[in-house]
């Protein structure tokens, strides 16, 4: 059974989204792996990722991008295959892949319009917006996700070139 993502804007709250045991494992997971992350905040990173994963399951190729926090929490929550799984299939029908930006490659429009158009994708979906989460891109950079310099990257948190 899919989730049906026609909600007045920015009226619901994403965590509602996620099992509370699983929000509160993988919140808790996070603060193990990101020390300076209390638990509150925690919970909202994956609320907000379980937001991003639902406007990313409606508009498939839409080049929508994380932010630094909330790729945490999807990046944390993909550890958790079997309930991800579970989650993306009963969201949207279907597994909602994690498809990096390849090295070398910016995000479409640059950061700054893949964050508004995610956020754009978020409101329009019905979540509640968590701006703290979400910098603009003047306070990120020009950091387009994954290959392109998180602290997961290949290259060690280095931006490309």
């Amino acid at each position: 059974m899919t989730i049906a993502l026609e909600r007045p804007v920015g009226t619901t709250d994403p965590a509602t989204l996620v099992d509370p045991e699983m929000l509160e494992r993988l919140a808790t997971r996070i603060t193990k792996a990101q020390p300076d992350t209390d638990l509150p905040t925690a919970r909202r990173i994956v609320g907000q990722a379980a937001a991003f994963i639902a406007a990313s399951a409606a508009l498939p190729g839409a080049a929508l991008s994380p932010s630094k926090a909330v790729d945490v929490g999807w990046h944390t929550w993909i550890l958790h295959t079997v309930d991800y799984a579970a989650f993306c299939d009963r969201l949207a029908g279907r597994f909602i892949h994690h498809v990096p930006t390849p090295e070398g490659e910016g995000v479409e429009g640059g950061s700054a319009a893949a964050r508004q158009r995610t956020l754009d994708a978020m409101a329009a979906a019905g979540f509640r917006i968590d701006h703290d989460l979400w910098p603009d891109a003047a306070m990120m950079g020009e950091c387009s996700q994954c290959h392109a310099g998180c602290t997961d990257s290949p290259n060690g948190g280095k931006k490309s070139a």
